[in-house]
């Protein structure tokens, strides 16, 4: 589809910015959506350039030239997610002027504008999770399944994919460890609490053998009624089922039993690179999102039940306001 004339960089602008782009799609390899998405923000920032500071070129723009297009677009209401994306395209582009020699200078680094705020994940309170293990009730395999799988899922952490692909030779119920297999196929071992092992042992001798079906069963932990592994979707809809079932009134989704797991650990004081580890998180800062969590959590308490964060009849005060 051609793109409108009035949507383009002014000419001055175009050549750095078109080589740019070539050198995205040829020699990094990045989509046609990814390098248009490049391309309609730099080319909005020059036009932005050319009306507001009558700059001539990219090698004439200073970091105030940018830092004021970034405010420009915070006025005019942009979303943070949007500005942080432009922001990382400019830093990209500009990294890449200075590599091709085209500028000594990097004005964008010192751009301190408007980041996408990380999104908290959603937690259980403590309360909640001992409700939710508790749903499964009765006898039967299914049952007896349900409850290992919710055990394990919230004493280990793990993602949905990875409960899903577990298999009995992962299982270590001697020593209490899960071996786990996670993103780009690396191996960790995870601690499981003696619930969970206690529970695993009762389904590994009186349910999963009633639901082995034999030539389609095989290693897979967790099966389902045909003998099968079981899908995420299952998984999915298991955990929102039981969690109904617990009468607890909010959507629960699998993954934030993982996000229980890390939340319920760092606050009861474990060390946060040993959840970064049992988490199997690459980088240490994707871990540290579950700090935050944990201190909204206290906050909250603190709200409830200090006699100076509530209000009357225990209500909670509005920030700023005295009694």
């Amino acid at each position: 589809m051609k793109r409108d004339d009035s949507s383009r960089a002014p000419e001055a602008f175009s050549g750095e910015v078109n080589d740019f782009i070539a050198f995205l799609e040829l020699e990094r390899g990045l989509s046609r959506h990814t390098c248009a998405a490049y391309q309609r923000d730099l080319d909005q920032c020059a036009r932005w350039l050319s009306a507001t500071r009558a700059r001539a070129g990219w090698t004439a723009v200073s970091g105030e030239d940018l830092a004021g297009w970034v405010h420009a677009l915070s006025d005019a209401g942009q979303a943070s997610a949007s500005v942080a994306r432009k922001l990382a395209a400019l830093r990209t582009f500009f990294r890449h002027l200075v590599r091709e020699r085209k500028r000594d200078d990097d004005p964008s680094a010192l751009l301190v504008g408007a980041r996408h705020a990380r999104r908290l994940p959603g937690t259980l309170s403590i309360e909640e999770v001992e409700r939710l293990l508790a749903a499964p009730t009765g006898g039967g395999e299914r049952a007896l399944r349900d409850r290992a799988l919710l055990e394990v899922f919230y004493s280990s952490g793990l993602r949905v994919s990875e409960l899903a692909s577990l298999t009995v030779a992962n299982v270590d119920l001697e020593q209490g460890f899960l071996r786990v297999f996670g993103k780009g196929s690396k191996e960790r071992l995870v601690p499981l609490g003696r619930r969970a092992v206690a529970a695993l042992v009762v389904y590994l001798e009186a349910g999963r053998p009633r639901l082995v079906r034999s030539g389609k069963t095989g290693d897979v932990l967790f099966l389902s009624e045909r003998g099968a592994a079981l899908s995420r979707v299952t998984l999915w809809l298991l955990v929102r089922q039981y969690a109904q079932r617990a009468g607890i009134r909010r959507p629960v989704k699998p993954h934030m039993l993982r996000h229980s797991f890390a939340t319920h650990l760092l606050s009861g004081g474990a060390d946060l690179r040993s959840i970064q580890e049992m988490l199997g998180h690459a980088n240490l800062g994707t871990t540290e999102i579950y700090t935050a969590v944990a201190a909204n959590r206290l906050l909250d308490e603190h709200a409830r039940f200090h006699p100076r964060g509530r209000g009357p009849r225990g209500k909670v005060r509005e920030s700023g306001k005295t009694p």
